[in-house]
């Protein structure tokens, strides 16, 4: 790979890693200081986990040794960017958190989902000859 495509890679992975951790940050401001009852509480606190768990494996994805590493991270990306969506819905759909307030961050987890998931299936068919490694 030429230097160029090196740099660009690069510049790619400083920005979903910003995005990443921003959207997480946005989620914990957003949930900081709301009144939490016992019935709700494990709600919130996995999406405080999935949200933070996208932008620290990212963080590993982009640092991996190999394909198939990075591979394996973007999975569990993927599997926690969801689940930060399925929370965000859920809390939503049961008043805990108002749609005006929380649709600019759920738009932002949809596109990440969405980025994600692309990038895991590019790095599919790419690996797709080596899958002992995985």
């Amino acid at each position: 790979m030429d230097t160029m495509e090196n740099q660009d890679r690069s510049k790619f992975n400083d920005q979903l890693r910003e995005r990443t951790i921003q959207m997480a940050a946005k989620l914990y401001w957003l949930l900081k200081d709301r009144k939490v009852s016992w019935i709700i509480r494990p709600g919130v606190n996995q999406i405080l986990r999935s949200s933070s768990s996208v932008a620290a494996n990212f963080r590993a994805a982009t640092r991996a040794r190999s394909d198939a590493e990075f591979y394996a991270k973007i999975c569990i990306v993927v599997e926690e960017c969801d689940e930060t969506l399925f929370w965000l819905d859920y809390l939503m759909r049961i008043n805990f958190l108002d749609f005006c307030k929380t649709k600019e961050i759920y738009s932002e987890v949809e596109q990440l989902v969405r980025l994600f998931n692309a990038i895991k299936s590019k790095m599919k068919i790419k690996i797709g000859g080596k899958k002992s490694e995985i």
